[in-house]
């Protein structure tokens, strides 16, 4: 599971690439089993050349010396550390490495911002990278980075169009299972399962009103014009 931090950084890192005209995406498997880099850009320049950045992740000193292999296969690599972490390590890091720090915006700050800002803090750096060769061939590099971009579209459509996805069978199974942990015979506005039996019955009988309140409007409509067809043969009888 990521830690909050970790995600503060990826959707701050996401936002800096596509601020430098790259395109951006994450967790990409490598060829020639380089292992999976957190993030990966992908940059046209002007002059018909690509370039490719390869960013990992850290925020913990136990994280920055997993033994989780590296990926740094691209042009320029970088590390994406937060300020604390990056002055207890910066030392360990080669040379050619570069870095990126990353601050959080001061909670005040984001209260007088006249608009909601994109990120949770930004992104320095505080250390260039230096050019190297690409470290695979490029045509199964960009192969694996189309695959990770469809994987994200599709996990995007997938959270749009939400339980639609899901057969009747399969929600029935969940809300079965999710009935069973925990149950709370004290508290049944807390059981998922009683919530939903209960939004049931009230929609069913909102459903039911609805259609005895028209069924009266109906009938009311026909009486009255019952009423219109006998009034001409109730005056001649006068």
């Amino acid at each position: 599971m990521k830690t909050k931090l970790t995600r503060q950084l990826e959707t701050t890192l996401y936002q800096y690439c596509l601020e430098q005209g790259a395109y951006v995406v994450e967790e990409v498997a490598m060829p020639d089993n380089q292992g999976i880099v957190d993030t990966l850009s992908y940059q046209q320049l002007p002059d018909n050349q690509v370039e490719w950045r390869c960013y990992e992740l850290k925020v913990t000193k136990a994280d920055f010396h997993s033994k989780a292999k590296l990926s740094f296969i691209g042009h320029y690599n970088y590390f994406v550390l937060p300020q604390a972490l990056y002055e207890e390590v910066q030392a360990e890091i080669p040379s050619h490495i570069g870095v990126l720090s990353y601050r959080a915006f001061d909670q005040r700050a984001l209260d007088l911002s006249p608009q909601p800002l994109r990120t949770p803090g930004f992104l320095t750096v505080v250390k260039k990278a230096q050019y190297q060769d690409l470290q695979v061939d490029q045509l199964p590099l960009i192969s694996h980075f189309i695959t990770s971009l469809f994987r994200e579209v599709d996990k995007a459509k997938r959270v749009k169009k939400g339980l639609q996805l899901y057969s009747d069978d399969q929600l029935f199974k969940e809300l079965k299972k999710r009935a069973r942990t925990g149950y709370d015979v004290y508290d049944p506005e807390q059981n998922i399962y009683d919530r939903f039996i209960k939004d049931t019955q009230t929609d069913a009988i909102t459903a039911l009103q609805a259609e005895l309140d028209a069924r009266n409007a109906e009938y009311q409509a026909l009486q009255l014009k019952y009423q219109e067809l006998l009034a001409p043969n109730l005056r001649e009888h006068l």
